[in-house]
């Protein structure tokens, strides 16, 4: 059984949806870019035990390896952290990024309300933060003809001068992360065009986050419709559930919030899997 969306969530994504329909992300401001390598395949969305994991996509493979002492990046904030991260590269074409003057300023960039305490905001965007610049990326690509393989870290460097007790306080020096050589060229070369506008309003789920990324991404190269096996859904967004109708009663309570803000995708749930039909991408191709 399915859960079902509360009317209070419903309603508000209805509201952003349609803000969104009336307006293009190019005009509003609200284009952002995510890294290809984490739209093919995705980050764990609940905490993992161990320092590895594998999500798989057909013929795709992304391995994320963390120091067994801080752990694995997961849910929203890792997300938010890589559209932010990925946006902003591709629109200043530089690997050294600036955080913002403050804390607090920086999470209103993430959509973030800051609060403390061990379960706070504050500790969560510190504690992924450190889980996802400190992990190495494996993207893999192996058919029965070629194999082609990728590694790297996201960040050479990141310094963050912020007070976490006086998140408002602007800090005397700048903080800024570094992306490495190979992934600042991955985002360049290859972004993902998305409306963060959809991002925000997704930002509570990340599935729902991952969902929208693919779909969108999907819909740009796609040309005919096509059914995807809930199993392969399931290696793709899922891997950690234990039975596959398990999975597919989650996708399908997140597909229908990304339905919800992005109104032009066409899919159909079938029992052998989800039909994507060609639709119009999120972002026009004239803003890519």
């Amino acid at each position: 059984m399915t859960k079902k969306i509360s009317p209070e969530n419903l309603n508000s994504l209805v509201n952003q949806a349609l803000a969104i329909e009336s307006e293009s992300a190019l005009e509003a401001g609200a284009l952002g870019f995510m890294a290809r390598a984490m739209v093919q395949a995705t980050l764990p969305h609940k905490k993992v035990e161990g320092s590895h994991f594998v999500r798989i996509n057909g013929d795709y493979k992304l391995t994320l390896l963390a120091p067994p002492d801080i752990g694995l990046p997961y849910g929203s904030v890792p997300r938010l952290l890589l559209a932010w991260l990925t946006t902003e590269a591709v629109k200043t074409q530089s690997r050294e990024l600036e955080l913002g003057d403050s804390l607090s300023g920086f999470m209103r960039e993430l959509e973030m309300v800051p609060t403390g305490g061990r379960w706070g905001s504050i500790t969560r965007l510190k504690n992924q933060t450190a889980r996802l610049f400190s992990s190495t990326v494996s993207a893999s690509y192996q058919d029965k003809a070629q194999r082609a393989e990728m590694g790297y870290r996201l960040t050479d460097k990141s310094v963050m001068w912020w007070d976490a007790k006086e998140p408002e306080q602007a800090a005397l020096w700048r903080s800024t992360v570094t992306l490495t050589e190979s992934f600042y060229r991955e985002v360049v070369e290859h972004p993902v065009p998305i409306d963060m506008r959809a991002i925000k309003a997704l930002k509570k789920s990340p599935m729902a986050l991952d969902i929208y990324c693919w779909l969108t991404h999907r819909n740009s190269y796609a040309k005919k419709a096509s059914i995807i096996p809930w199993e392969a859904l399931a290696m793709q967004f899922g891997s950690n559930y234990a039975q596959v109708r398990q999975f597919k009663a989650a996708f399908l309570t997140e597909l229908r919030k990304v339905v919800t803000v992005y109104g032009m995708v066409q899919v159909e749930a079938t029992d052998n899997g989800l039909m994507v039909k060609p639709s119009l991408t999120h972002i026009p191709r004239k803003a890519d």
